[in-house]
């Protein structure tokens, strides 16, 4: 399904979201809906997205919104090394295409997308160029890409890539610091207290929810659940576990089950 169609779906029932915490919409209506698309993983720390949003307001606060350099040391790219655990230079790009494609031109064989909980085996040294969606909901236009330093150099330009502004590049740092911190509370007891009704629908790897649905049959599910109080991921990929949520959440589902 189209995601803005998904969207209005949910408007259409609801009403406005008019305030999105942790993993939870809540609307005009008064209703609370459950969010396991999470901005296809933007959101997975949570919409209030952390303390990310106060180090970026603190940046506007202070009036470091111009085209002078605002630090010395760039602190994104400390924290994606610190996240990969090795020495990395970092262009910015506004999609997920333009990201991959310059990172072919780095590398046509040695390329990651960075998946949060999945890769826990990986050598990011070993790999010449990663890209990375930093977890900072509303930033849906930004995709970082971090490059070995011998294969791109730091004043290196490539096609499409694009400058981000000082603010947001504070508060994509402190988004990476805040994964890297939930790196240690979030585990498996946290995702598999759901399975019992989910596991009908997904397979779940860690975290992630793989449809079992015929992708026929998913846009009907997803309607299904929608007047059941919960998102899931529009596009037929992934979603995500509600971390945090009680396990009640998912009980309308277990007690008006989708067939199909």
């Amino acid at each position: 399904m189209i995601k803005t169609d998904f969207f209005n779906e949910l408007y259409n029932l609801y009403g406005p979201v008019t305030r999105a915490r942790n993993c939870f919409f809540y609307t005009k209506k008064g209703v609370r809906i459950t969010d396991c698309y999470q901005e296809d993983g933007r959101a997975i720390l949570g919409w209030e997205g952390g303390n990310a949003f106060t180090h970026f307001k603190n940046v506007l606060s202070r009036g470091q919104v111009g085209s002078f350099i605002c630090e010395g040391k760039s602190r994104l790219k400390k924290a994606v090394e610190t996240l990969l655990d090795c020495p990395r230079n970092l262009m910015f790009f506004s999609t997920k295409m333009d990201a991959i494609k310059a990172a072919l031109q780095i590398s046509q064989e040695t390329v990651t997308v960075y998946i949060p909980w999945a890769q826990t085996d990986v050598q990011w040294k070993e790999s010449d160029a990663v890209v990375i969606v930093p977890p900072l909901p509303w930033t849906d236009s930004l995709y970082i890409l971090a490059a070995n330093p011998d294969k791109l150099p730091e004043n290196a330009h490539l096609q499409n890539e694009i400058k981000l502004p000082f603010a947001l590049q504070t508060a994509a740092a402190r988004a990476i610091y805040n994964l890297i911190d939930a790196f240690e509370k979030r585990e498996e007891k946290n995702w598999f207290i759901y399975d019992t009704v989910l596991t009908k629908y997904f397979e779940r790897k860690g975290p992630y929810l793989y449809p079992k649905i015929p992708k026929e049959n998913y846009d009907d599910f997803l309607l299904h659940c929608l007047k059941l109080g919960i998102v899931f991921n529009p596009e037929y990929k992934n979603s995500i576990v509600p971390f945090g949520a009680d396990r009640g959440v998912f009980t309308k589902l277990k007690n008006s089950p989708f067939t199909w």
